[in-house]
Parts: C-alpha cells; structure tokens; sequence
C-alpha cells in the first residue's frame, strides 16, 4: 500500500502523531473497534455457515460472573430505566436446538454507559454468562440500554467527522 499509494514522508509523520494523539487519548481500543474489528471479523467468520457473527467492542470483558437460573443481569439497587425481558434461542446450522450453549451478555447502561470503563462498581454491573436450556432458549431480566455517541471531541471522532461518518451506536446489547 505505501509503494503503491507512494506514501510521502510527511503524510507518514502526520499518520504517526494521529495515532500518538490516539494513544494519549486512550483510544486505540475504540479506533480499531470503529475502523478494523469489522473487517477482522469478516474475515475470521464471514464465509461461515450460521448467524453472522457479533463484535465484542471496546468495551468487552473477559470473566463475567455465570449467572443462576432465572437469568437476571446484575445491576445497581438504583439501576435507572426500565425493564427489559429479552428471550431468544441458539440452533445449530441444521436448526437443532443447542443445549448449553454459553451467551456471554453486556450492555451499557440507560444513560449509555458501560461498567469497568465509565464507572468502577459494581465490576459486573449488566453483565453475565448464560446457558440455554434443553431447547436452546434463553431468558433474561434486564434494564434497557442507551443509544450514545462514542467521543466525538477525540482523535476518532475527528476522524469520524472527516470522513463523513456519525458517531452514534444504536441501544443495543453484545
């Protein structure tokens, strides 16, 4: 790409102090969740039977608690929002019924912010590890999330805002 787009050094240097304001920004999860996790997981899983697959995101992380029968996310005592059922079922490639089938679950919270990076306690505040049942289902208890914006002021959303592209995320659960 360099010998090709017959990359300059000054368009080298302004790429590298982009991506060093990125790094004192705390960012570079977040710019390549926006610019190259799409891509990677295309790659890794797009030529693959099933559902297509979900992004873990800049803010996944790694040993929620596995959560007991009924399902409920664990929340604040002062959790705001409203209340949310959310059932599904996992079916293998030929639509059988996956028993066991582990769903790890995390969402931001009603004003859209997640835990572990927007506010310390509780750890695992709406997040947690499910199983389905005999018939694959699965049921949860929780609070509905907030569309938001990622950071616009940043170097991503400046970079998102020169390309054209909005900041949003839809409400959603990973």
């Amino acid at each position: 790409m360099i010998r090709r787009r017959r990359i300059a050094y000054a368009e080298y240097h302004r790429a590298l102090a982009f991506l060093a304001e990125v790094g004192r920004a705390g960012e570079i999860p977040l710019l390549l969740d926006v610019f190259l996790e799409t891509m990677v997981d295309e790659v890794s899983h797009g030529d693959g039977p099933g559902t297509e697959s979900c992004l873990e995101g800049p803010y996944y992380v790694v040993g929620a608690p596995q959560l007991a029968r009924p399902y409920v996310l664990p929340q604040r005592e002062d959790e705001p929002g409203q209340v949310l059922c959310f059932s599904g079922s996992v079916r293998s490639t030929e639509g059988r019924p996956l028993d066991g089938a582990e769903l790890d679950l995390w969402q931001a919270d009603a004003t859209g912010r997640y835990s572990r990076f927007d506010y310390p306690e509780p750890r695992w505040n709406l997040r947690g590890r499910l199983r389905t049942d005999e018939q694959g289902r699965i049921e949860v208890r929780t609070e509905v999330p907030a569309a938001y914006e990622i950071p616009k002021a940043g170097p991503t959303g400046k970079l998102l805002a020169a390309l054209g592209r909005h900041a949003f995320r839809p409400a959603h659960l990973h």
